[in-house]
């Protein structure tokens, strides 16, 4: 751990939070639903991305290691969210939600899931 490495993860961290912050208000300005779609798709995107970067590091010979520390580390762990995830479900839950808590759980896990194996596939594919 370097005093560079810890800069590239916080810029990309940066970037990543304020990118999280801009996009899941205005998806949940936009649609003003009681689903969490702000943060449904932020978690999303950032699954498929993280996919990607990580597909094409893998078959980059040349050292990537900053490349992934500002773009996986950083950004993807600033973009996307566990805690407000978590958070969401709880609210939900509290309202007697429980329902749309289970189809919000489980399709976050099943398509984040599915998100960066298709970001990895096509970044060995292309």
């Amino acid at each position: 751990m370097t005093l560079t490495n810890i800069l590239i993860v916080g810029a990309g961290g940066f970037l990543g939070s304020v990118a999280r912050y801009l996009s899941s208000v205005s998806i949940d300005q936009k649609l003003n639903s009681t689903f969490p779609y702000g943060t449904f798709t932020v978690n999303l995107v950032g699954a498929f991305v993280l996919g990607l970067v990580y597909g094409w590091a893998s078959q980059n010979s040349n050292d990537v290691s900053n490349t992934r520390l500002f773009l996986i580390t950083g950004f993807c762990g600033g973009f996307t969210t566990f805690s407000t995830f978590a958070f969401e479900n709880f609210n939900l839950l509290t309202n007697r939600m429980t329902t749309t808590s289970i189809v919000y759980s489980t399709s976050s896990l099943l398509f984040g899931v599915l998100l960066v194996w298709i970001g990895i596939w096509i970044a060995r594919h292309i």
